[in-house]
């Protein structure tokens, strides 16, 4: 009897604590929407210019290249069977264009393509890729109201051996990755 007593104290109490934690977690989920919408929807957070675009595209160029060289060098191992750092960072792509309307995407330069969805696609990309192999950093477009970006990936010696096996030098080569996003109305 004891026992049940001390059990029914107990209840109230616990369910006091998870109405808590639960509403915390409700409001924190229903402010972060109201956060992605207002983002989402606002064009206030569109580049006003290409001078911009430009600058967010080379931030985040910069930001996923590094995250890439970092999480290559830190938790990939090439002899287990975990996803690759670059297919991880895909999620953070479907997250950017979901919230921002930011596209971003991997591109094969001079090297083999370890996703056929890598592959140049757009006239824009399949310039990128020239201009990429020919030892330039960066390019970049305005069109259809929008600014594409294309940054080169740097793919050192340890990165041939699963994007270029049968390679003959281990001299750096290149992939690439494309940004785009929408330019704020005039």
């Amino acid at each position: 009897m004891k026992k049940l007593f001390v059990f029914l104290c107990i209840i109230p109490g616990l369910i006091w604590i998870w109405q808590e934690q639960h509403g915390l977690f409700l409001e924190t989920m229903q402010a972060e929407e109201q956060t992605r919408q207002a983002v989402q929807h606002n064009p206030k957070t569109l580049p006003a210019t290409v001078e911009e675009a430009r600058i967010r595209a080379k931030i985040l160029h910069e930001t996923i290249h590094g995250s890439l060289q970092v999480m290559h060098r830190d938790f990939f191992l090439e002899d287990e069977s975990i996803t690759i750092p670059s297919r991880s960072l895909e999620d953070v792509f479907k997250e950017l264009e979901r919230a921002y309307g930011i596209k971003a995407r991997w591109l094969a330069v001079n090297a083999k393509a370890m996703n056929i969805d890598n592959e140049p696609v757009s006239d824009f990309e399949k310039a990128a890729v020239k201009v990429l192999s020919d030892g330039k950093p960066e390019y970049e477009q305005i069109a259809d109201k929008k600014f594409h970006y294309a940054g080169s990936i740097r793919l050192a010696s340890q990165c041939l051996k699963c994007h270029l096996p049968q390679r003959t030098s281990n001299k750096d080569r290149v992939a690439g990755l494309v940004i785009s996003m929408p330019l704020k109305k005039r």
